[in-house]
């Protein structure tokens, strides 16, 4: 593969890159590019997460070698406590395989990492030390701000976390980390100070955040936004209905699933989208971009109810090895008992 294919396939779908000429070097060059992906257990894992899982499937393509952290200490930073913390890594890191297994990656490929199995040893703890004398309480403030639960009186375990994922960086020993546009600014202030302490500046590839099904975004801690991996048929069709969906006006959750989401797996897999409806009301529709469905929903050539039934139809179909895998959902009642 050429490298320009290569750089066509990592940055596919991607809001930015942070770093892009130092991206096309490393790929020109022919070494080993590796990339990390990290994922926080705090709240049940949403249909969001297939998104970067796609982007995994894509830096996999492009021959990169990639990690998958699921950070435990992270999430105790972030008020999840400490009891929880090992039952929500078995939860989260089973959930990610039958993701990554559903959409056709093969997970020995993948290398899978908890964070406190490296981030206890004492050359970690010494370079958030070092980190500390170099970085302010605003600069630290700043960078979790979209990330952390920080409040008006934040904690000192806050302020450490924009630190320790820096460092994640240099410990994975990866060439660039993909993450969220909620990541950026702890992205920056990593190529900013690492540095400081004598290590590289990563690459850092950022995906769109999935619109909220009502609202702005899709959150792990916000039930009425998102649609659980574990959610049953019912309550999948209900989310989806009441989700927000104005006539002709395409800024919403069911199109950024679309976008993001289904029509990637469509395009990937050579399949059209497929609108079931009645023959009085015009027949079935098919469509094979979702800019088409975009502009036929634009022009009310498609009604919010006839798109909500088909996306809720793909979602459905899509969650079936979830709801039938009772490992997994043993493991969800553990490290979800509320939910």
């Amino acid at each position: 593969m050429t490298p320009e294919k290569r750089f066509e396939l990592i940055t596919r779908n991607l809001q930015e890159v942070i770093g892009e000429d130092e991206l096309k070097e490393k790929l020109k060059s022919k070494k080993e590019f590796s990339v990390y992906w990290g994922a926080m257990p705090t709240g049940s894992i949403s249909i969001a997460y297939f998104f970067p899982m796609l982007k995994i499937a894509d830096l996999l393509k492009a021959g990169c070698r990639v990690k998958i952290l699921v950070a435990d200490l992270h999430a105790a930073l972030d008020s999840v406590p400490w009891e929880d913390l090992e039952k929500r890594y078995k939860y989260y890191k089973a959930a990610i395989e039958t993701m990554l297994e559903t959409i056709g990656v093969p997970l020995e490929k993948l290398e899978f990492v908890k964070g406190s199995d490296f981030q206890l040893k004492k050359e970690f703890f010494h370079d958030v030390l070092k980190m500390s004398t170099i970085t302010s309480i605003n600069d630290c403030k700043k960078a979790a701000s979209e990330v952390v639960k920080l409040g008006d009186n934040p904690k000192l375990s806050g302020i450490i976390y924009p630190s320790m994922q820096a460092l994640d960086e240099e410990y994975l020993k990866v060439d660039a980390q993909l993450g969220g546009n909620d990541q950026r600014k702890i992205m920056v202030f990593a190529r900013e100070n690492l540095p400081k302490i004598g290590y590289k500046a990563r690459i850092e590839l950022l995906n769109p955040l999935i619109r909220g099904l009502i609202g702005e975004k899709m959150s792990s801690s916000i039930k009425a936004t998102k649609i659980d991996l574990m959610e049953d048929p019912k309550t999948v069709i209900k989310k989806i209905n009441k989700a927000d969906c104005i006539t002709g006006d395409p800024d919403n959750g069911i199109m950024a699933l679309l976008e993001y989401f289904l029509f990637i797996l469509k395009e990937d897999k050579k399949e059209k989208f497929i609108i079931e409806r009645p023959e009085k009301y015009g027949g079935n529709l098919e469509y094979a971009s979702y800019e088409e469905v975009k502009k036929d929903f634009i022009d009310k050539k498609l009604h919010p109810l006839d798109l909500k039934n088909a996306v809720a139809a793909e979602i459905n179909k899509l969650l079936k090895i979830f709801q039938a895998n009772k490992e997994l959902q043993k493991l969800h009642k553990a490290a979800y008992p509320d939910e």
